[in-house]
């Protein structure tokens, strides 16, 4: 590899402004419906969960030299990973998006799972239905659905969850017919 080629790798430069803060800062109140698009959640629910999370220890930096990014910005990055598969959730295509580093993604992700699946969140915001909800559910699908699955309450049956690449151990099984490598939820 020559010099030049060598040294163009080191350091790749980063647009003027993200695509993120357009999100953030026009489409959340503007186009709800395009914030949706791109975050896969409605900006209500989106700042109701920022509300819930902000005051967790692990948004709390106590440097006074680096500053964490808002944590808004910081779920909506990891939100719209999430929420894309193939070439768009790619580090590099997120940390374009965002206007941030590939290693930024992977912390901010880190910070976000640590917040919502920390034990006084999940006991606050996940909720199981009660009694009288599991009839209604029951019944709903009595009459909209087969007569036989009337006894459960709550069912999900398909969710693919695209994975990264092929697992190493029995990789051709999580193979899907959307041919990519995926997990398959049923509940």
């Amino acid at each position: 590899m020559h010099c030049y080629e060598a040294s163009r790798y080191e350091h790749l430069p980063r647009p003027a402004k993200s695509y993120l803060h357009h999100i953030l800062l026009t489409l959340k109140n503007g186009r709800p419906d395009h914030f949706r698009q791109q975050l896969c959640i409605t900006p209500y629910t989106f700042d109701s969960i920022v509300s819930a999370i902000k005051d967790d220890e692990v948004f709390q930096n106590h440097s006074e030299t680096a500053h964490q990014a808002p944590v808004e910005e910081q779920l909506a990055v990891v939100l719209y990973h999430f929420g894309h598969d193939g070439n768009a959730a790619a580090l590099q295509d997120v940390s374009n998006w965002a206007g941030i580093g590939k290693g930024t993604v992977l912390l901010y992700t880190k910070w976000i799972l640590t917040a919502v699946l920390c034990l006084e969140f999940m006991q606050k915001v996940v909720q199981l239905p009660t009694a009288e909800e599991k009839e209604e559910a029951k019944q709903w699908v009595e009459d909209h659905s087969c007569r036989a699955w009337c006894d459960g309450w709550c069912f999900v049956d398909g969710t693919l969850i695209p994975l990264y690449t092929r697992p190493y151990w029995y990789g051709e099984s999580y193979f899907d017919r959307k041919c990519c490598y995926s997990l398959n939820v049923q509940v």
